[in-house]
């Protein structure tokens, strides 16, 4: 209607200064911009609305064991070779996590509100693991809508425990006013690729492949054992180490800091151990042995 109004003889006229009278195309198109801009306006609001109430924290589970992190490179590896735009969407090593719940803190006050919520939650985490050990098994490869690329849990006791945790812990922040949770059940996963990373890269490639990491659709990745859950923002700075922005953590499982201790002792005395059995080696040989006994006469003589 526009165009067709600019073609016509009188459309630089001004009809109000004219004729002393608004007609009626100006009523209409007044009108019609009128409620455009109102109809504009409400869609932005509800945008802003929708951006604001988006989750931009959650509760992590971190995957700390190599074994678990060294299989999933060796996909991402495998992925890559085949397509070398999905390097843009691979999570890195020191990202890797399963997340319990997610919410929507909109300022500092809630976000402490939203650490006492946490510290609170760990006596009713540690009554409900018992004083025993969460082993949580990771195996299989699964998919969002080919969108979104996970390592699968395996099916276990364990995995409902876990699920447990997680209501328990949502009830908690949601008593503090913090909204917490999706209404969506809780599928508990571990995310190493997906495409919402690149916004370049999603114009590129829709979908997927699920073929190019089929030799690792039922892989046995390992375990990992709960120990720490840690309340982390998705929007602040990463750490050095690849990890999320932690505004606070609890430890979980009490025997496990004991058994962490443990576990570095032993890998130190090995390490120890596999030192001494080199020197004793270098020792046994008769070359190496005469050869000290030089030097050792030499400092001898420089001495007198």
């Amino acid at each position: 209607m526009d165009c067709l109004m600019a073609e016509m003889p009188f459309a630089s006229t001004n009809t109000g200064d004219e004729f002393g009278i608004t007609s009626t195309f100006e009523i209409y198109f007044k009108k019609r911009r009128k409620r455009t801009t109102r109809r504009k306006t409400e869609e932005d609001d509800q945008t802003k609305k929708k951006r604001q109430d988006q989750p931009n924290y959650f509760i992590s589970l971190p995957i700390t064991n190599p074994k678990i992190t060294r299989g999933i490179q060796a996909v991402q590896d495998m992925v890559v070779q085949q397509d070398h735009r999905l390097s843009q969407a691979m999570v890195r090593y020191g990202s890797f996590h399963v997340t319990l719940l997610v919410m929507h803190l909109s300022s500092e006050e809630e976000v402490g509100t939203a650490v006492g919520a946490l510290l609170e939650s760990k006596d009713a985490v540690e009554e409900l693991l018992q004083g025993k050990h969460l082993d949580l098994s990771f195996q299989g490869i699964d998919h969002f809508r080919n969108e979104v690329v996970f390592v699968k849990f395996a099916a276990s006791d364990h995995t409902a425990a876990l699920t447990e945790i997680s209501e328990t812990m949502k009830k908690i922040f949601q008593e503090k006013g913090i909204l917490a949770g999706e209404n969506r059940a809780f599928k508990p996963h571990l995310t190493f690729m997906k495409l919402s990373k690149s916004p370049e890269l999603r114009k590129q490639v829709k979908k997927i492949d699920p073929n190019l990491y089929e030799n690792f659709k039922n892989h046995c990745f390992g375990d990992e054992t709960l120990y720490r859950l840690d309340l982390c923002s998705m929007l602040k700075k990463k750490q050095p180490n690849g990890y999320y922005h932690c505004e606070s953590s609890i430890t979980v499982g009490k025997s496990h800091e004991s058994d962490l201790i443990k576990k570095a002792l032993h890998r130190e005395s090995l390490a120890l151990l596999s030192k001494l059995n080199k020197i004793k080696e270098l020792l046994s040989n008769p070359e190496t042995r005469m050869k000290i006994n030089r030097e050792l006469f030499e400092d001898r003589h420089k001495q007198q």
